[in-house]
């Protein structure tokens, strides 16, 4: 793992816009060498049930850019972890067996108890 500062951030609300731009940011991080960790809290963790898709997926495609899937993707591997909490998923109805590949079920206790004490947690 890198000396720098980790990048943690939590999705905090169930919009596909604010997971895509946690995940940009998280693979941005990634790619300066950060290691970066997403935890999506409460009904946001319906954002990963598969097949992962929101709203503004066809706009994006429309103008050249990647596709929520296609961003997950892409994020698990560059080795963004990716988490979903537990609670979450039995708000929404969700098992295991429903999520997208590369994610874990958490909690948040947990996700935060890993949050160092130089990394970075951003709320979107």
């Amino acid at each position: 793992m890198s000396d720098m500062p980790g990048l943690n951030i939590i999705v905090a609300v169930a919009e596909g816009r604010r997971l895509y731009a946690a995940l940009e940011a998280g693979m941005a991080a990634a790619a300066l060498g950060r290691p970066v960790r997403i935890f999506l809290q409460g009904e946001a963790a319906a954002l990963l049930r598969a097949p992962v898709s929101f709203g503004g997926d066809e706009a994006r495609r429309a103008a050249g850019q990647p596709d929520l899937a296609w961003l997950i993707e892409e994020a698990a591997a560059m080795d963004v972890a990716l988490f979903v909490c537990q609670s979450g998923m039995a708000l929404v109805g969700m098992t295991a067996t429903e999520l997208v590949p590369h994610v874990r079920a958490a909690g948040l206790v947990s996700f935060l108890a890993d949050v160092g004490a130089e990394d970075r947690l951003i709320v979107y």
